[in-house]
């Protein structure tokens, strides 16, 4: 028995089953909101119900976007001919924070992966393929993670699209072993960009 009256226990139980949020912290959000006044506890709830109704994938990167195009692919100051290659949207976030790269992004929705039966049928593989075969991209940058999927996947990508594209690269080494683009701080990713290599 929790102790705790039973809409408060309901929240709790949902909060838990956001990635990284244990049952202490989700009581302690908890907690904040029954502190807080109403009409910020009713803006938050009226933001996360406009979730899936508005947020919807970029029909060219497949990226975060309210309707349309997303704000990079709309950004006229992108250059074209580079698209980044990253595994979700939150990696989209950790390359824009570096200021580095100024080209477009592909997000793929995940990463190969035989043991949880994920293969490049999965992925937006095949529509990384036509946006390579428009003629319009002169480089490819695969930024997925260096754990073992993720490399996994970067040798099966670079095998595709080398015969499609001028130059098919890699970020440098520098970024950890199993470590994931989103948790990695600014300074080792810009130097990862900088520094990319062919593959």
């Amino acid at each position: 028995m929790s102790g705790l009256a039973p809409a408060v226990e309901r929240v709790v139980g949902e909060l838990c089953k956001l990635p990284g949020i244990g049952r202490k912290t989700a009581q302690r959000l908890v907690f904040h909101l029954l502190r807080a006044p109403a009409s910020e506890v009713a803006a938050l709830a009226a933001a996360l119900a406009e979730l899936p109704e508005k947020v919807r994938a970029c029909p060219t990167c497949f990226h975060l976007s309210e309707g349309g195009l997303c704000p990079v692919c709309s950004d006229p100051r992108r250059d074209p001919s580079v698209v980044c290659v990253v595994e979700e949207p939150a990696n989209v976030l950790a390359v824009e924070r570096t200021g580095a790269f100024h080209g477009l992004y592909h997000v793929l929705g995940g990463v190969l992966s035989p043991l949880k039966d994920v293969g490049p049928e999965d992925l937006r593989v095949n529509e990384l393929v036509e946006r390579v075969r428009s003629g319009k991209v002169a480089e490819v940058v695969l930024a997925l993670g260096s754990n073992v999927e993720g490399e996994a996947t970067a040798v099966y990508l670079s095998r595709l699209l080398k015969p499609l594209v001028p130059a098919v690269t890699r970020l440098a080494q520098g970024l950890p072993a199993g470590a994931d683009l989103e948790f990695t701080d600014d300074l080792t990713l810009a130097r990862a960009f900088e520094n990319r290599r062919n593959y």
